[in-house]
């Protein structure tokens, strides 16, 4: 086997949907894994289309750690290895803190930080017992670099994203494998249409207004394109950034600087 192999959280729609295209492009075999079938079916039959016998959907909630090591025995069985795991599962959760619903801030932690957590555990498990190396990326966000008002149990969940991600790759650097973590700004999924909607509802404005209010902080002036954080991915795990671990990559057009 000369493709390497990469498990996309996540990839069932948005950002996932987008690394997956691109990895797929560049000759990896792709394990879209989702919480619904139905779109990560879509995204694996619509890859198989363009590149013949490269992707397989799975099924999971990345909230549940024996599901995640599932998902990697899984693939190593379908595939024969793993090389990349990237967590870019997530969901968010808009409200003011002392508003906010413990049963969704529950979730949103089991989903954002420990299927993060469980996600480097599995795949460093594997890793460690091909004993090659590997790569890890996990989807941290401009809210784990600045905390934004109503954003609390969200940003909270991506800072501690970047903080694992550090503990990981000082960990597993011995192994050879490198963790790091992309931060994105705005980009225009289904995600950030809730969280537009969501804050305008709570300010009292309308969803276009919040929007614009957000872009108009982009020195670029636009937000940005799935591709561009696909790209910034694929080099992550691609040799050109061998040498780059424990790192958090804001990608926001110029939103803030660190």
């Amino acid at each position: 086997m000369t493709q390497k192999v990469a498990i996309i959280t996540g990839a069932g729609r948005g950002i996932g949907k987008a690394i997956a295209e691109h990895l797929a492009a560049e000759n990896y075999f792709v394990a879209v894994a989702d919480i619904d079938g139905v779109t990560a079916n879509y995204v694996s039959e619509r890859l198989n289309a363009i590149f013949p016998q490269v992707s397989r959907h799975y099924v999971l909630d990345v909230a549940e750690r024996e599901a995640v090591f599932n998902l990697v025995d899984n693939v190593v069985a379908d595939f024969g290895r793993l090389d990349v795991f990237i967590n870019n599962a997530g969901i968010a959760y808009i409200n003011n803190l002392v508003d906010s619903d413990p049963d969704k801030v529950e979730r949103l932690f089991d989903v954002n930080l420990k299927g993060t957590f469980w996600g480097i555990q599995a795949a460093a498990k594997q890793f460690i017992k091909q004993g090659d190396g590997g790569r890890i990326v996990n989807a941290a966000s401009l809210a784990a670099v600045e905390g934004s008002a109503l954003q609390g149990a969200y940003s909270a969940s991506k800072f501690a994203i970047r903080g694992l991600g550090q503990s990981a790759a000082k960990e597993l650097a011995q192994y050879g494998i490198t963790v790091n973590a992309y931060d994105p700004g705005i980009v225009l999924t289904p995600l950030r249409d809730y969280i537009d909607q969501r804050t305008a509802q709570i300010k009292n404005t309308t969803p276009t207004d919040q929007r614009q209010s957000v872009i108009d902080e982009i020195a670029l002036g636009r937000p940005a394109k799935l591709d561009e954080i696909a790209d910034l991915v694929s080099f992550l795990v691609s040799n050109k950034a061998k040498y780059i671990t424990g790192q958090s990559i804001l990608i926001d057009g110029g939103m803030r600087f660190h």
